[in-house]
């Protein structure tokens, strides 16, 4: 199980690869699923895959194996725990591998009761409100895969026609059971509870609790719907209200005149354009970032307790939005790249995070961070610290707004930055040095090209 940014366990979303497969180095093989992404796991050498130790669904610790890849014809020892299981059935009931396979269009849960679907399945089911507990699935030991989706949503559109009824388990319930039979069974924990106001609801109140019930959600008191947390969910509330009570954050702002700083881009993606790369205002911020890091070493720092760790590397995070949540994704050693370096790298990172298809090394291990909000038209916010990181950079739109220049007032592109900084590692007159410099950066651009 390889180390993910700052995981200490990862979950085998999916197997790519099935044991007897032949693999190249290089080739993707696995999914792994870490605290905010699912990232391709890419074998380590040539050969075969002849051991799976991990099934999909299950957890491992970092460091631990979860495959064995060797050469055709090899012997692999199984693990304890499977030499240990009965291999002859002593009656019908012993036998739920046999039964299992004609049922392959049914979810499958791994032991810590999660559904196993392909990445794209999640991101597609989650993007129409769909809980993948109530979807068949149609692929390798009922893994759900796209198309499961799509046809289940196809399917379920007509919700409000009643479905030949299901013989009611006793008399009284019988009037309720016609109108709910799609959802019944998939939704017996929610139906239970609303059985008696279900009875005189109308055909609006059963489409409701049938959305809630498709969209894991519970309705409550006045038509609210109650939503499970999501893994990322759970780890930015957690990772956020630590870093919220942990932290003594304080906070520097400044504007800055951005006219040059587009004028410049202008010029060099003209001069990019054959070759398909654009410059965009966030990469200009990233470089600068990068260069002010070099010459304020302490805001390239963490707190770790007892100490402050000056990091030897520059390595910029940047926050990418994706469904439900964000991604801190990692350009390393960024100060020794170029605009052009910059560019082309944050493209495939971001689509990468978009994508679900994050390869190790893409997240963790920045030393520092900006969140942009600008391409929303938002002026200024305060990000909270990413830790372990010295400080964060909000940055908001560049905007033509009227200034005051030499008693005149004019129109300039301004853009406003918020340092939010860790009182533990670094002060206030640090913090304003180096946003500084970064606005002097970005104001006299042609130090990001030379």
């Amino acid at each position: 199980m390889p180390k993910l940014g700052d995981m200490e366990e990862g979950v085998i979303a999916n197997w790519l690869k099935k044991e007897g497969d032949a693999v190249k180095k290089g080739d993707p093989i696995a999914e792994i699923e870490t605290d905010k992404t699912t990232v391709e796991y890419e074998a380590f050498e040539t050969g075969t895959l002849l051991k799976i130790l991990v099934p999909a669904g299950g957890k491992a610790p970092v460091g631990s194996t979860i495959g064995v890849i060797g050469q055709p014809g090899e012997v692999v020892g199984a693990p304890a725990a499977a030499q240990s299981t009965p291999q002859t059935p002593a009656t019908p009931v012993a036998t739920p591998a046999a039964t299992s396979v004609p049922a392959a269009a049914a979810p499958v849960a791994s032991d810590n009761g999660r559904i196993i679907a392909t990445p794209i399945a999640k991101r597609m089911a989650e993007e129409r409100g769909l809980d993948l507990r109530l979807i068949k699935g149609s692929g390798p030991e009922g893994r759900i895969v796209k198309s499961d989706v799509e046809n289940f949503q196809g399917a379920a559109a007509p919700v409000a026609t009643p479905a030949t009824p299901t013989p009611a388990p006793t008399t009284p319930v019988a009037p309720i059971a016609t109108p709910v039979a799609p959802i019944a069974t998939p939704v017996a924990p929610i139906a239970t509870p609303v059985a008696t106001p279900v009875a005189a609801a109308t055909d609006a109140k059963i489409a409701e609790i049938a959305t809630a019930a498709a969209s894991g959600g519970a309705v409550v008191g006045g038509g609210d719907q109650r939503v499970a947390l999501t893994r990322m969910r759970q780890i930015i509330a957690k990772r956020m209200v630590e870093s919220k009570t942990q932290v003594p954050h304080f906070y520097v702002d400044i504007g800055v005149e951005m006219d040059a700083a587009m004028a410049l881009r202008q010029q060099i993606n003209e001069s990019l354009k054959s070759e398909g790369v654009k410059i965009s205002v966030n990469d200009m911020v990233v470089r600068a970032v990068a260069l002010a890091l070099k010459k304020y070493p302490a805001m390239n720092s963490s707190f770790v307790g007892d100490a402050i760790q000056r990091h030897a590397q520059v390595h910029v995070g940047s926050a990418v939005t994706v469904p439900d949540g964000l991604v801190t994704v990692t350009l390393k050693n960024t100060d020794a790249k170029s605009l052009r370096q910059i560019s082309q790298e944050m493209v495939g990172l971001a689509q990468r995070a978009r994508d679900n298809k994050m390869i190790p090394g893409d997240s963790g291990g920045q030393t520092f961070t900006i969140s942009n909000l600008g391409m929303y038209g938002i002026d200024s916010f305060g990000a909270i610290v990413n830790q372990p990181d010295a400080g964060i950079l909000a940055v908001g739109a560049a905007k033509p707004i009227p200034v005051v220049r030499d008693g005149q007032i004019v129109i300039r592109t301004m853009m406003n930055i918020r340092l939010s900084g860790d009182h533990r590692a670094i002060d206030g007159a640090i913090g304003a040095e180096f946003i500084a410099e970064i606005k002097r950066l970005l104001e006299a651009p042609w130090g990001l090209v030379l």
